[in-house]
């Protein structure tokens, strides 16, 4: 603001044109002096910053990609605040029960710290997953499906530093991160080179990746090690029993890798958790090779169907 107050004392022509613009620019980013300036110079101020902010600086194309430098809440649209406000995150993301070997919501313990076993839903208790532990830190509901879908469809992948911090804070995940040891794997559940190419990035792995940066866990995150060997038909558009179906066959470890399998701890990621299909058919292929423990970490699980 200074150098502008000094361009106008000259009386130049182009001095003016200079302030008008430094003026402009300070009250983009200054916001109390948004009124001021379009008081001062009017018509020109305001062409000027809708230039600037619809043309030259657009904004919107990559703020999707640095979610952190946002100023608003992607929820209730507050200033100032980051990905989501904290009443936001009290309001959508509160601690909730769920069942330890599919992530299930349950219903509330009222056994006053009684009940000491880790709670089971009636599907598992009558058959467990073949996961060891499953943890997942939200409903898969409004505000974490719009804005999981804008994350996995709408080329967004800077959220996964906003996921993967969200996750470190759901009872057990932080935990899981830190019982593993230096030859044990965080694996992302892998797409197809298909599905890979026309996304454009695995939501899963850049989840994986930032959990083990963010966890500072002594493990790898790999995402060569589980392969999928079967392009199938998105999940989404089939019934239970169908998604079953769907992706048997379609993981299996690297065959020049299963040695480094043997006897480790994996920690299974992936975005959403829906009948559980896939995740499901990763752990069994992790267990085939040699696996001796599963958890399975989720952003989101779905509600009982």
């Amino acid at each position: 603001m200074r150098r502008a107050t000094s361009s106008c004392s000259q009386g130049e022509a182009s001095g003016a044109v200079r302030c008008q613009r430094l003026t402009a620019i300070g009250s983009s980013v200054g916001g109390r002096w948004v009124l001021i300036g379009v008081i001062r110079f009017g018509k020109k101020v305001r062409e000027y910053i809708g230039t600037v902010f619809t043309r030259l600086l657009p904004f919107r194309l990559f703020q999707p990609r640095l979610p952190g430098f946002a100023s608003q809440c992607a929820v209730c649209r507050s200033w100032p605040a980051r990905q989501l406000c904290q009443p936001c995150l009290a309001r959508f993301a509160p601690v909730q029960r769920r069942c330890a070997s599919c992530a299930l919501a349950l219903p509330a313990d009222l056994s006053m710290g009684l009940r000491t076993d880790p709670g089971l839903c009636a599907a598992c208790v009558r058959q467990r997953s073949p996961l060891d532990h499953a943890l997942a830190a939200v409903p898969y509901a409004y505000p974490w499906s719009t804005l999981i879908a804008g994350y996995k469809f709408g080329e967004q992948p800077g959220w996964a530093a906003f996921f993967a911090a969200l996750l470190l804070k759901t009872p057990g995940v932080l935990q899981a991160f830190s019982d593993l040891q230096a030859n044990d794997w965080i694996v992302p559940v892998p797409l197809s080179a298909e599905r890979l190419q026309t996304r454009g990035f695995n939501q899963a792995w850049e989840l994986a990746s930032a959990l083990a940066r963010q966890s500072r866990t002594a493990a790898q995150a790999d995402a060569q090690l589980l392969l999928r060997i079967k392009h199938t038909r998105p999940q989404s558009q089939l019934k239970r029993e169908a998604r079953l179906a769907n992706v048997k066959g379609a993981f299996l470890v690297d065959p020049l890798r299963v040695a480094e399998l043997d006897g480790r701890r994996v920690v299974l990621v992936d975005d959403v958790m829906t009948s559980g299909a896939s995740l499901f058919t990763a752990a069994e292929a992790l267990r085939a090779a040699g696996a001796a423990h599963v958890t399975a970490v989720i952003l989101a699980r779905t509600a009982a169907t």
